[in-house]
């Protein structure tokens, strides 16, 4: 694997590198791969501006909103600078295609319909006893 002359895996591909690293590094424009230190202050603001999204969706989980979903866009930003980050995301990636490739088995999909019946019918039949047992009051208002 490359990680180019900073060891942040800053250097393009090169030649001599595995079929499964390409592609991993910066994609940073040339012109500022040129200079070290405009690098640096790139690799410095990508890893701000990543930081500041993946914290949005930190924040974010507790709350209803899409928690995961911001803190994959962050990661993803981070992926655009930092091998680190690419290598992260490719497994991510990797394990959500296993995971939806194992939701479409049929006896999965059979497993979970039978489940998701079985959870429907007993809240089915708790909300058929609250009724019976105290008609159209709410609970707050239930006098014993």
């Amino acid at each position: 694997m490359n990680t180019g002359s900073d060891g942040f895996g800053g250097g393009g591909a090169t030649v001599s590198e595995e079929p499964r690293d390409r592609g991993l590094g910066s994609k940073a424009p040339e012109f500022i791969k040129s200079s070290p230190a405009l690098h640096r202050g790139w690799q410095v603001g990508v890893f701000l501006v990543g930081l500041a999204v993946v914290g949005l969706g930190v924040l974010l989980l507790p709350l209803p909103g899409p928690g995961w979903l911001v803190i994959f866009a962050g990661l993803a930003i981070w992926a655009t600078e930092f091998v680190w980050a690419q290598l992260v995301l490719r497994w991510t990636k990797r394990k959500v295609a296993e995971a939806a490739q194992r939701a479409l088995d049929p006896r999965v999909r059979r497993r979970n319909l039978i489940l998701t019946s079985i959870g429907v019918a007993i809240v089915i039949v708790l909300i058929i006893g609250y009724l019976w047992r105290f008609g159209w009051q709410p609970p707050w208002r239930i006098q014993r």
